[in-house]
């Protein structure tokens, strides 16, 4: 299973549920809207690994989404795939002025769609988010998702796998809770403070009594992951 979760924005229902069974068939995780607002609100929410985006929409247009993403620093590094029926050249160049990384013109086939996608999230994948991290028998596995301490599996959230997935990546250095909740959550969502400490917590009695020392409280700081005292 990739794991990897893509957004399919068209306002048309029948393209959506093509490239729906198409990705699926592929072992992709897929979320649909049909416009920009709601798409926006789910890049949000779910963190999507690529967005598949219709140009020509009604209301806000594709290619205004992806300048409005790609202007905040939240959700400028998601990859954008355009979907559009404009061949000419000057709209391909506009798209990708844009921001997207990508642009297929339609029709398409599913399979050209898909190795595309591929391509896309090979390129844009930072070095390392895709490795497994192992400390002190503490295993996470992007590839799988999954979670595991000296061999047992860990039964674990997915806030609190994205919350584990960013400390081992970044260890060793002290983060306030503004910056764990831009990092984790995205700044564009309202989430009190107070809330990475509940997450923080959770995460702490998933890992049980050999690693939740991992995750230190710095006073009047924040947290870190460190493996020294």
């Amino acid at each position: 299973m990739t794991s990897k979760t893509v957004l399919i924005v068209d306002d048309e229902a029948s393209i959506r549920e093509m490239i729906a069974v198409a990705l699926e068939m592929a072992d992709y995780r897929v979320l649909e809207a049909d416009n920009a607002q709601d798409a926006h609100a789910i890049v949000i929410d779910e963190h999507p690994d690529l967005m598949l985006l219709d140009w020509m929409m009604p209301g806000t247009s594709g290619i205004e989404l992806a300048r409005r993403l790609k202007r905040d620093e939240t959700t400028a590094e998601l990859p954008i795939i355009l979907l559009t029926a404009k061949s000419e050249e000057d709209n391909k160049i506009q798209g990708l002025e844009a921001g997207a990384d990508d642009y297929i013109t339609k029709p398409f086939s599913p399979r050209e769609l898909v190795a595309r996608l591929k391509a896309v999230l090979r390129r844009s994948t930072p070095k390392g988010v895709e490795e497994t991290v192992e400390v002190e028998g503490l295993v996470l596995d992007p590839a799988s998702h999954r979670v595991s301490t000296n061999g047992s599996a860990v039964d674990i959230g997915p806030t609190e796998y994205r919350l584990l997935q960013f400390f081992m990546t970044h260890q060793e250095r002290v983060y306030t809770r503004d910056q764990l909740l831009d990092q984790v959550w995205g700044g564009n969502v309202y989430v009190e403070e107070r809330t990475v400490d509940v997450h923080i917590r959770r995460l702490r009695k998933a890992l049980g009594d050999n690693h939740k020392h991992l995750i230190q409280t710095v006073r009047g700081t924040g947290y870190r992951f460190s493996t020294r005292d």
